[in-house]
């Protein structure tokens, strides 16, 4: 039977700033449906293997593939060659992400928050826009706050509209960049919880996350980096319960001890 094929597939990816080399050589596949979770200590560059991912860092070697078309250049006559900025968008809004800090226009209200996109990128009317965003708040619980300004929301709620307003371009693909990490621990469940969900629907995640009992809960493979390489990968059972590598038992012991 063939193999599906990857919906990402990262190949020699390599990211340099100035003579800082942040990613050093990174091969990695997500299938369809798969839940991945990239952990590791502070600089080992998770942040940046994601922020290649939607080509918000343009990679310094190596190429990235994205339902198996290459994104941020193509391929001519053999030649790797720069995307034009409508290809790259055209590619990017199968993607949603989200930043650790919420990113809202403050000066838009949730519901309009959540249906910028839809209008403005995928041309949707407003009122097609809105019902679908209505429908989306409601996923992340946050019907009753459709008028709400950003500086009315908590953290929590900031984040679950984020979660909306990048579920609203219809991705194939969702990264989260420590969605979780700006937030006062009360409201980390809440965000969590909506993860889940998705997780649970089918959708392909990448996530970026220091909460190891969600990425052992939700993962289907657990990638851990340090010092800009992959270290070691495998289902989070192995990864967390045994893993082959002193470089993880001791990452895994140190936040253990915290």
């Amino acid at each position: 039977m063939q193999q599906p094929q990857p919906l990402v597939r990262i190949e020699g990816l390599v990211k340099s700033f100035g003579t800082h080399v942040v990613l050093n050589g990174i091969d990695l596949e997500v299938q369809p449906g798969q839940k991945l979770s990239l952990i590791g200590p502070s600089g080992s560059g998770k942040t940046t293997l994601l922020r290649c991912v939607n080509y918000l860092e343009r990679p310094t070697g190596g190429h990235i593939f994205i339902d198996g078309e290459p994104i941020g250049e193509k391929l001519k006559d053999g030649r790797y060659l720069p995307m034009s900025d409508r290809e790259l968008a055209k590619l990017r809004s199968r993607i949603g992400m989200v930043f650790q800090r919420f990113n809202l226009f403050p000066h838009l209200s949730a519901i309009e928050n959540v249906m910028v996109g839809p209008v403005k990128v995928l041309r949707q009317s407003k009122a097609e826009a809105r019902a679908a965003a209505m429908e989306l708040l409601a996923k992340v619980g946050l019907a009753e706050k459709a008028d709400a300004y950003p500086d009315r929301l908590s953290g929590g709620q900031q984040q679950r509209v984020a979660i909306a307003r990048a579920l609203a371009m219809r991705p194939k693909l969702m990264l989260f960049d420590e969605a979780t990490s700006a937030l006062d621990p009360e409201l980390v469940g809440e965000v969590l919880n909506v993860m889940r969900q998705l997780a649970v629907e089918g959708m392909t995640m990448i996530i970026v996350t220091h909460e190891m009992r969600f990425a052992e809960s939700v993962s289907d493979k657990v990638v851990f980096m340090a010092d800009g390489a992959i270290v070691e990968q495998g289902p989070p059972g192995q990864v967390f319960r045994a893993p082959q590598v002193e470089r993880t038992r001791a990452f895994l012991r140190a936040i253990e001890d915290h």
